[in-house]
């Protein structure tokens, strides 16, 4: 059967869409989309504008940028008429159940000319405003292309002129067969875009076969945009909810209009629950029926970052309650924040500390009695860890027309139940019913989080001779004394020493290493600090660990404890020794040299700024290593972390949480979560997946062993021979079909070689194709690549235009011009017969880098030219340096006297746009010409040639050169 053409299967989804009731308007040009969008906002509105009022609407629309014009979209707006009234009037209406009455149109192939002129496939129009657009592609391509495309139309369209197109709240990608959506945010990567199911989470991924009729239909996709698209505040992005956090929130909402029940959510840790409960309680605390909606935290550091999370989403929404006096004046609504302003906001955040202390309290128990009635909708986060105290059922005695709600992401169940005072207690047991589960194999299955790949590195000799795993318990073996033993320390941080670097691809990302208790933690930094002071490593490694007294690894039962004390207001360093305390302090203080900042134990405020400062260098990757114990193991989210070093006993929800601290998505070179563990955890990794998903599961969450990914990448290297046998072959290649299918078939190596090279197992010699191959055949690939990226021109259409090249996993950030430097260095201290070695090193690393090859030619003329003259190796640097400013220095006289341009202005407009990172406009490009101007007809030409040749300086001359 033939491939579908893209042409088809526009028409008939235009055809669905009409059978939906989109009416089908003819749009071919800006032009168009202005007449129409005037026509439509005077129905919706029952208004008629003239053309000088019509011109105010659009200068209301021009206005800010993505983030700004999503905002403007949903707020009423105002003009003065002509005859001098107020108009009140609205883009889009939002209320509930309204946004089934906006106006609804569908139109295909509009034309908008920025700086290319582009074609969008399909655009669904709400009362006028471009607010979908469905990019599609014929079956077989991948939908990344269609993702790519639209990337490209950020870049050159869809900001021109009017900017309407910036007005789209979500796009959508097919290939037909597979289909994906996302909001309009331009920085994430392909990774961050999701598949529509139904509530059982089963996808519908075919566009013309379940999608378009349940995301599509004119109800639902503008209850999407209305209601279940989230403004980031702290990113200034906006969010869209994925289909499982969709249909949660809807049987929370549920729920209470209709019961007075109870309920939980199980979705697995990483899909997003903050989000999912950000929604919940937003859309809960807009019912007029409910007084008040309380998210319950178990920590006060949750505490602060649930606040924060909570405001970034709607800036000001909550203010975090500092006491519990200051608790119990936003239950009665008399509370004022440190503005002084007066708050009284049907939303809370609070710890579940506090919140007990507010309803047990005898002081607090007039204020509060007024409450007792009212309809309180409490939303606990993590609910396997708070709710199975005495506090959970003194809630539920106060409050008589409370509903309880939990979220976890590994509930509690018979089999890791713990017996307290209240017996052995499940989830079910404290909430009733599971309102909707996502487990983790649904999340990997969706691409929503990574597969883990965990190794098992240690094992010990008994004395006479036999093997056993570290953590088994045997009569002649001091279990306790064998885990803290100086000696087995040592190795395992000579063990992360040695692999951290291949772990996280050089440090492109970040670790957290979990010991089991605050003395092994102690004498694992002050390991890691000697080895740095001996120049053994250079990895930033800090800590952070809490006020509790020290865990019994021994009991070793899932459990996290609390970090801090469970008392009203905890008071730093309660419960802490008075060594640990002197540790700690020690440890801050390596901190705050090493960031420049003030941070201390010497009260609880410094500290919790301590807590909030290390979080952040964490995602920013400017900690390399954070040491913890249980702080950070759960409700840590970081795109940026991939491994977890573990020398801890866990098991079930503790095993899992600590696990999933690794595996969210962000980009292609993270391609798994990486858990090292220094004891044999094997059992009860296999014990914590069966517990939340199934036996059968592990094979899904797990990665492969080192040996399979060895079987695919060399049957990937055979397919990728069979299109080119040699390097010389990919020039011969005749076609641009042909080129794609080298790419492909390359880029499909590069991916597994990703995987293999966060093996600590990973050598070259168990491939079928040598590191010198591999990197001749990587050159070829960039070869292309840079054709691509230079030949682009107006009016080409190329397959090769959208192809992601995936660079991230060719990139290495160590290597870099420093990095050459010291190898020339290291080639002039060579004898005679080791400098072929080097000398070929260098050379590959020039063809195969992509941050070296625009300075390639300049860097083999200094080694060919230069570098024999030089005897003393120390002269190299400034040698190199003062060969690189020259070359500099006549490439821009001959830029600058090529295009006859302002030498000055040049030099300002490269200033301004490395300042800016904004790319120069065409006009501000042309203004460096001097003399006689061109003419409209060689503006364009000369406006992209001379761009061109500018960022090509910037690229080769002062990018990467640090």
């Amino acid at each position: 059967m033939s491939k579908q053409s893209e042409a088809i299967l526009e028409e008939q989804l235009v055809i669905q869409l009409k059978m939906l009731g989109y009416e089908y308007a003819l749009i071919n040009s800006e032009k168009d989309l202005i007449l129409n969008l005037k026509t439509q906002l005077e129905k919706h509105n029952g208004i008629t504008f003239s053309t000088t009022e019509f011109e105010k609407v659009l200068n209301i629309l021009s206005k800010g940028s993505v983030f700004e014009k999503a905002k403007t979209l949903r707020q009423k707006q105002h003009i003065i008429r002509d005859n001098g009234d107020n108009l009140y009037f609205e883009y889009l209406k939002t209320d509930n159940n309204g946004w089934c009455q906006n106006q609804f149109q569908v139109t295909s192939q509009v034309s908008i000319e920025g700086k290319y002129k582009n074609r969008y496939d399909v655009t669904i129009l709400i009362n006028g405003l471009p607010l979908v657009q469905i990019e599609l592609k014929r079956s077989g391509l991948e939908m990344k292309e269609a993702f790519n495309q639209i990337n490209r139309y950020h870049r050159h369209s869809f900001g021109a002129n009017s900017a309407l197109y910036q007005y789209v709240q979500i796009f959508i990608i097919s290939n037909g067969v597979n289909t994906k959506y996302y909001a309009n945010n331009r920085n994430q990567s392909f990774k961050q875009t999701f598949y529509w199911t139904d509530i059982n989470n089963k996808r519908l991924t075919n566009i013309l076969n379940g999608f378009t009729f349940s995301f599509l239909d004119p109800c639902q996709i503008s209850k999407m945009i209305c209601q279940y698209i989230v403004l980031n505040e702290a990113n200034k992005i906006p969010m869209v909810l994925r289909p499982y956090q969709f249909y949660a929130v809807e049987a929370l909402i549920e729920r209470v209009k209709n019961s007075t029940k109870n309920g939980y959510i199980w979705h697995t840790t990483g899909s997003g629950k903050t989000l999912t409960s950000f929604k919940a309680s937003q859309i809960l605390m807009r019912m007029p029926e409910v007084d008040k909606v309380v998210f319950v935290v178990d920590r006060k550091d949750l505490d602060y970052q649930t606040t924060r999370e909570f405001n970034s989403f709607s800036d000001g929404c909550i203010d975090g309650t500092d006491n519990t006096s200051n608790l119990v004046k936003q239950f009665i609504g008399t509370y004022v924040d440190k503005k002084g302003e007066a708050k009284n906001s049907k939303l809370i955040v609070t710890t579940i500390q506090k919140l007990n202390t507010a309803i047990s309290k005898l002081k607090y128990e007039k204020k509060m009695a007024e409450l007792k009635d009212k309809r309180v909708i409490f939303i606990f986060d993590e609910c396997h860890r708070s709710q199975f105290g005495e506090t959970h059922k003194r809630i539920k005695e106060f409050f008589n027309n409370c509903q309880m709600f939990g979220f976890t992401g590994t509930p509690i169940f018979a089999d890791n139940a713990n017996k307290n005072e209240l017996g052995k207690r499940t989830t079910k047991d404290l909430f009733e019913d599971c309102l909707h589960k996502y487990v983790i194999t649904d999340a990997i299955k969706d691409e929503n989080v990574l597969k883990f790949s965990v190794e098992y590195v240690g094992r010990y000799k008994h004395k006479d001779g036999r093997e056993t795993n570290i953590d088994i318990e045997v009569e002649d073996i001091d279990t306790k004394e064998l885990m803290e033993d100086e000696t087995r320390l040592e190795k395992i941080a000579d063990y992360i020493i040695a692999h951290h670097n291949r772990k996280t691809h050089s440090k492109e990302f970040t670790a957290m290493f979990c010991t089991s208790g605050i003395p092994t933690l102690i004498k694992y930094y002050d390991l890691f600090k000697r080895k740095k002071e001996e120049g053994r490593h250079n990895l930033n490694i800090a800590t952070i660990f809490s006020y509790a007294a020290n865990e019994d690894d021994a009991d070793a039962n899932g459990f996290l404890p609390e970090e801090v004390s469970v008392v009203e207001e905890p008071q730093a360093l309660y419960g802490l020794q008075a060594h640990s305390r002197e540790k700690l302090d020690e440890f801050i203080e390596d901190y705050n040299k090493l960031f420049d900042t003030k941070f201390s134990t010497k009260d609880s405020e410094s500290f919790y700024n301590y807590y909030n400062d290390i979080s952040k260098k964490v995602k920013e990757r400017k900690v390399d290593i954070l040491l913890v114990v249980n702080m950070f193991l759960t409700g840590f989210d970081s795109p940026t972390l991939n491994t977890m070093y573990l020398d801890k006993n866990l098991k079930y929800h503790g095993l899992i949480q600590a696990y999933s601290r690794t595996n969210r998505i962000l980009n292609e070179q993270k391609s798994q979560g990486n858990i090292v563990t220094f004891r044999n955890l094997k059992n009860r990794t296999d014990e914590a997946i069966t517990l939340f998903s199934n036996k059968e599961a592990i094979e899904v969450i797990i990665m492969k062993p080192y040996e399979d990914y060895t079987v695919k990448f060399n049957e990937a290297v055979d397919e990728l021979l069979k299109i080119t046998p040699t390097t010389d072959s990919v020039n011969d290649l005749e076609s641009e079909e042909d080129e794609l299918k080298f790419i492909q078939a390359f880029r499909a190596l590069l991916r597994i070689k990703n995987i293999l090279a966060a093996f600590a197992d990973f050598k070259w010699e168990d491939l079928q194709i040598d590191e010198k191959l591999f990197n001749d055949f990587q050159s070829k690939y960039l070869d292309l690549w840079q054709k691509v990226k230079t030949d682009h021109q107006k009016e080409k259409v190329s397959i090769l235009d959208d192809v992601d090249f995936e660079l991230e996993l060719i990139h290495r950030d160590e290597i870099n011009v420093t990095y050459i430097l010291q190898l020339l260095i290291k080639l002039k201290s060579k004898k005679q017969k080791d400098t072929i070695k080097v000398e070929q090193e260098i050379f590959n690393l020039l063809s195969t880098e992509k941050t070296l090859r625009s300075k390639r030619e300049l860097i083999e003329k200094f080694i060919q030219e230069n570098l024999p003259e030089i005897t003393d190796t120390e002269e190299i640097v400034p040698a190199f340096e003062k060969f690189w400013s020259e070359e500099q220095q006549k490439a821009f006289a001959k830029l600058v006297e090529e295009e006859n341009l302002s030498a000055d202005k040049t030099e300002k407009l490269i200033e301004d746009y490395l300042f800016a990172e904004r790319e120069p406009l065409r006009d501000e490009i042309l203004d460096l010409i001097e003399g006689v101007k061109p003419s409209l007809l060689q503006r364009k030409t000369l406006g992209d040639r001379i761009l061109k040749r500018v960022l090509n300086f910037v690229e080769t001359f002062i990018n990467g050169m640090s």
